[in-house]
């Protein structure tokens, strides 16, 4: 199955959802006008685009149908596509650029971080690059242990020490060892709790000094791993990460499970934090580069 498949595959409860209620709302207008776009408002704002987003999405429409001369509702539907597309545009590719080339991924417990981090792996060892995973996610019970299991998957090797370690020395161990056996990616599991914003912030400062200090020019990805189907959640929590880690981009998982794919939309225009892979299933190779086109295709059909 193709990439795109994969992904049309996993939107395909967002994309069932949203739109039926858009071809309702289509079909129930002969002409566009306010009260068109005031239905269509209140559509996206009930599929988890949010009422900010909804609110710009439809401000560019009228812009847009005035400026073309639009008047058919039908025309609407690729409209929205090339709207949606452009709003979620931005750095969606991951910088690795040095060699090794450094990933912190963080969010919350249960988000899906542990599996993101093995498919990762995954995927950048079918590229050809050496991985090497840190296990600095050291006060989650079984935290290391299910990493472990993941880096077996995926063939690459791991750095970890015991269970309650201060993370900056796994991260610091981890570095050395990169940058002894050659490694192109080194990956590090982080923190997955957000109750003590400042320990967390304190913790991912010590991280990323150790990494400027011994890999001054390395190109460093801080990837936030969000849980498509909290839906509005999702977004608030990339509110509060951004305020404490400098996030580069994110990382939507079980997207196939959820009609809330949407979210993709607001976490971009709200925050400006670029989405740079989604999750479309379970399997190992079930992780991929969000591409903004094949998004709204894939969600609008």
């Amino acid at each position: 199955m193709g990439l795109f498949e994969k992904l049309k595959n996993g939107l395909k409860n967002t994309k069932d959802a949203l739109s039926g209620k858009l071809e309702s709302v289509i079909n129930s207008f002969t002409k566009i006008d306010e009260d068109f776009f005031e239905e269509l408002e209140e559509t996206l704002i009930i599929s988890d685009i949010g009422a900010a987003t909804s609110a710009e999405i439809c401000e560019r429409l009228r812009g847009e149908v005035k400026r073309k001369g639009v008047t058919d509702p039908a025309e609407i539907k690729n409209m929205l596509k090339g709207i949606i597309a452009d709003i979620v545009a931005g750095d969606n590719t991951l910088r690795l650029e040095t060699k090794p080339s450094v990933v912190l991924v963080i969010g919350v417990n249960g988000a899906g971080k542990t599996t993101t981090i093995g498919k990762l792996a995954y995927n950048l060892k079918s590229e050809g690059k050496r991985v090497l995973v840190a296990a600095a996610d050291t006060f989650r019970a079984a935290a290391i242990e299910q990493l472990n299991v993941w880096t077996d998957r995926a063939g690459v090797d791991i750095v970890k020490h015991a269970e309650g370690a201060d993370p900056a020395a796994v991260v610091f161990d981890a570095v050395k060892a990169g940058q002894a056996r050659g490694a192109d990616v080194i990956i590090c599991d982080t923190a997955g709790r957000l109750h003590n914003k400042k320990n967390l912030m304190d913790e991912l400062k010590k991280i990323a000094r150790i990494i400027y200090t011994n890999l001054p020019d390395c190109s460093l990805e801080t990837l936030l791993v969000l849980d498509a189907t909290t839906g509005q959640n999702a977004v608030n929590q990339a509110r509060l990460f951004s305020e404490t880690a400098e996030i580069t981009g994110i990382v939507l998982t079980k997207l196939d499970g959820t009609a809330k794919g949407g979210i993709i939309i607001p976490i971009k225009q709200e925050l400006g934090i670029p989405v740079k892979l989604v999750g479309v299933g379970e399997k190992i190779d079930d992780l991929q580069e969000f591409v903004p086109q094949d998004y709204a295709e894939a969600l609008l059909g």
